[in-house]
């Protein structure tokens, strides 16, 4: 979505976690098998905070977890328009059981502990996700709904 609506906005766009890797010199698996989870973090804040005071307009993709730490969510909603695309289970479970290998949190699990996982996690994540400024729905998500979102709440000034 984020690399679509780039493309029709005009915006750069940033993968948060491949510029976790590129700042790293080595992927996510790695940083979490060598330092740990905390580790990542820190690093995924710090990036968050580098990348958006370096650039004023662009679309940002970040992984499930980097709104719920370190007051993320809060940061990125005063520093642009944030979007939670809202994933149904099931197509959540379909995503990430074709790339739970390169998950380190998901490689070792079977069908039904990926289950409780992914309920677990969006109960747990859910009030950070809710927070977003806009909502979308993932099983009938367009980029043109997207983006028109996004456009009507930039419009809109947010001068909370």
């Amino acid at each position: 979505m984020g690399q679509a609506a780039r493309e029709k906005a005009g915006y750069s766009f940033f993968d948060l976690d491949e510029l976790i890797e590129n700042d790293e010199g080595r992927s996510i698996a790695e940083m979490f098998e060598d330092k740990g989870e905390e580790y990542f973090r820190m690093k995924e804040r710090e990036i968050l905070h580098l990348v958006t005071e370096s650039h004023e307009s662009m679309v940002l993709s970040c992984g499930g977890g980097a709104p719920c730490f370190f007051n993320n969510i809060d940061y990125m909603n005063e520093k642009g328009v944030t979007v939670w695309i809202d994933t149904p289970f099931e197509i959540l479970l379909g995503r990430l059981r074709q790339g739970k290998d390169k998950r380190p949190l998901l490689k070792s699990l079977d069908d039904e502990q990926l289950k409780a996982y992914i309920v677990k996690k969006n109960g747990d994540r859910r009030i950070f996700y809710e927070r977003a400024i806009v909502r979308i729905d993932d099983r009938d998500a367009r980029v043109d709904d997207f983006i028109k979102a996004v456009f009507d709440q930039t419009a809109e000034g947010r001068e909370d």
